[in-house]
């Protein structure tokens, strides 16, 4: 049973895309691995204001969000979630990491080098897809 909703932005600043990593948590499968920006979906919240908030408290950062991308359902061992990912762009790439230990601005093409957490794989897949 899908318990939480969350969100991921997919930043794009001059042919790039903003990855982030994830600290050391609860959960030692996602610990230390690299992510989109993002978070849990509030009651009341539309995915959108969702993504905007996440990325302000976790970034300090303004986003434009764009179209949704992908909607992930992804079932860890200890939970189950609905992902979904939005193109976004930001109004200036400066930023502040509030939460995550490190961030690299790459190309599409250099995706696939990071250790992703498992729910955002499928995400990068589909990006590395796009002309």
């Amino acid at each position: 049973m899908i318990k939480n909703q969350a969100v991921a932005a997919i930043i794009q600043h001059k042919n790039r895309i903003l990855c982030v990593q994830r600290g050391v948590g609860q959960y030692p499968y996602i610990s230390l691995k690299w992510e989109f920006p993002g978070g849990k979906v509030d009651v009341g919240e539309t995915t959108k204001m969702a993504l905007k908030r996440e990325i302000f408290e976790e970034l300090e950062m303004d986003i434009l969000v764009e179209d949704e991308f992908l909607k992930v359902i992804h079932s860890y061992p200890d939970f189950t979630f609905s992902l979904h990912s939005f193109m976004c762009s930001c109004i200036s790439p400066e930023f502040t990491l509030t939460e995550h230990l490190d961030f690299k601005w790459l190309l599409k093409e250099e995706l696939l080098q990071l250790d992703w957490v498992e729910a955002d794989v499928l995400i990068v897949e589909e990006l590395m897809k796009l002309k």
